[in-house]
């Protein structure tokens, strides 16, 4: 794939070209023959590929998914001495700490292509003194899209009346008051301590910021002294993991056979991997299995290691490329209508070029799943340089500022696999904590990672051959922009503390109410992105 240019840097700066056409664009995608087609019909091929990629990153989130639940479920085998009898007892916990896992994994997993956008933003613009809008405008607005519109989904999920409320408030508030600070802190670097500049101390500190929100949820999980908020937790025992883990003799597993369908959809909702499937299912409250101690356990753990062990990697990715080029299945053919029949093999043929490319992604049954989760995250990448590209085709062809497209069509494109997360989340798990978590933990890691690691390629490449800080382009409305989102949260907000004050929850609730809270939290999302619209556009 090739973007070529008379001016290298013309495409990513803003305004160059009006929005009637009057100047014709030089840059190309594929081809130099695009450059003598129409303005318009070139506006709508662009946007035609960007919702396309789109498409292709809502597959790979399904794989990585899977990769990360892989991840997530390893589990170790402790051995202790009963004081009592001083007979050895064989329990089994998890590797990874949720509340790491939901900060760390998940949330850096679902805004990868929001920080891959960005870096790669940052990269392509090394050694200007200004940085480009590209990458922050799509974390903010990608941020306003995660508190808004996901909120909206997630509060409507929930079954007529059923409740789901954050079980450790304490995690969560630790959560949130870095959430909130990451975006004062944005604020105050770029308007208060170095006006419309960033340097390399600033980068630097914004980047480190996320350990120190890893360390103080960690603090809080385990109820450190002086570092966590003193609220309780019953919810959750120490030691606990999925129910399915105690029925394994019942229900063996089996690899031979194993497949990893990434196709998208209704049925690719229900057969996603569960990341959060650490609840029993009965019940309102949440119910938890402690971690058997007997000989069969240990034995059952025993199984499942050997066969993890011993699966044939070759036949699991031969079945991977089976599955990618296999449009229906017969039981399927026999159980819908015609109509829905081509419909769905219209949208597997559409879908087989990415299925067929994400293939090649290792089995997620290798290495606890790390190989395959980080294969994802590296197809992401190649995903959102090619947005970047499509990008500045339709800014540069229909004059529209780049950080307009920015914050609206790359941002909702891009916060797809949080709004997957998210609503999984809501969907299974009998509290909000992860449905939650993942909105204020992604917000935070687009700031501290997603705008601090690109900031920090920059101002440290600045610093050391020119001696100069990192400039901003359009740094007031960026910084307008996070007033405004600043505003709007702090309603968003205020609304989720009333229900659990009036309903005693933050998600679901009567049919109605829940209605209208998402339709509130919409209008917020709208208010954003109109404010931010006219404020770019020089109107306000």
């Amino acid at each position: 794939m090739v973007l070529e240019t008379q001016n290298p840097s013309a495409t990513s700066r803003f305004g160059l070209l009006n929005i009637l056409g009057r100047e014709r664009c030089e840059s190309y995608l594929l081809f130099h023959a695009e450059t003598a087609l129409g303005n318009g019909f070139r506006t709508f091929l662009y946007f035609l590929a960007l919702a396309y990629c789109f498409l292709g990153l809502s597959a790979i989130t399904a794989r990585f998914f899977r990769s990360m639940e892989n991840v997530v479920k390893h589990s170790r085998m402790v051995v202790e001495i009963d004081p009592d009898t001083s007979t050895e007892v064989i329990r089994y916990e998890k590797v990874w700490n949720y509340a790491i896992a939901d900060i760390s994994l998940l949330a850096f997993g679902t805004s990868f292509p929001q920080i891959s956008l960005a870096t790669i933003d940052a990269i392509r613009n090394i050694g200007n003194l200004y940085a480009g809008g590209l990458g922050p405008g799509t974390l903010v607005g990608s941020a306003a899209f995660d508190l808004f519109p996901i909120h909206a989904v997630c509060v409507v999920v929930p079954k007529a009346g059923e409740l789901k409320k954050i079980s450790d408030l304490g995690v969560w508030l630790v959560e949130l008051f870095w959430s909130f600070w990451a975006y004062i802190w944005l604020y105050i670097i770029l308007e208060v301590w170095t006006p419309n500049a960033i340097t390399l101390w600033e980068a630097l500190l914004t980047v480190l910021q996320y350990g120190l929100l890893l360390t103080h949820a960690y603090a809080q999980d385990k109820r450190w002294p002086y570092l966590s908020f003193p609220f309780g937790r019953t919810e959750r025992p120490k030691e606990w993991v999925p129910e399915e883990v105690t029925s394994c003799k019942h229900q063996p597993i089996v690899y031979e056979g194993y497949s990893e369908n990434i196709q998208i959809g209704e049925d690719e909702s229900r057969n996603a991997v569960d990341i959060f499937s650490i609840h029993s299912n009965v019940g309102t409250d949440p119910v938890y299995q402690k971690v058997p101690e007997t000989d069969d356990a240990a034995e059952c753990s025993k199984n499942n290691f050997h066969s993890e062990q011993d699966f044939n990697v070759v036949a699991l990715w031969k079945q991977q490329f089976l599955d990618a080029i296999v449009l229906e299945s017969l039981e399927s053919r026999k159980l819908v209508s015609i109509h829905i029949r081509v419909a769905r093999i219209f949208w597997e043929l559409l879908l087989a070029p990415w299925r067929l490319l994400f293939a090649f992604v290792p089995p997620c049954r290798i290495a606890h799943g790390w190989i395959a989760f980080i294969c994802s995250l590296l197809f992401i990448s190649g995903i959102a340089y090619i947005v970047t590209k499509l990008t500045d085709l339709i800014s540069c062809v229909t004059g529209i500022n780049a950080y307009v497209i920015a914050f609206t069509a790359l941002a909702s494109g891009t916060s797809w696999p949080d709004l997957v997360a998210s609503k999984i989340a809501a969907e299974r798990q009998t509290t909000a904590d992860s449905a939650i978590a993942n909105i204020t933990c992604s917000n935070s890691v687009n700031i501290y990672v997603g705008i601090g690691v690109p900031w920090l390629v920059d101002t440290a490449y600045n610093f050391f051959m020119y001696r100069e800080p990192l400039r901003i382009e359009n740094a007031a409305g960026l910084s307008f922009s996070l007033l405004v989102f600043f505003a709007t949260s702090v309603g968003c907000i205020a609304v989720l503390v009333y229900r659990r004050l009036t309903l005693g929850a933050e998600l679901g609730g009567p049919r109605i109410w829940a209605w209208v809270t998402s339709v509130y939290f919409m209008l917020l999302w709208l208010i954003f992105v109109v404010l931010s619209s006219l404020r770019v556009s020089g109107i306000i």
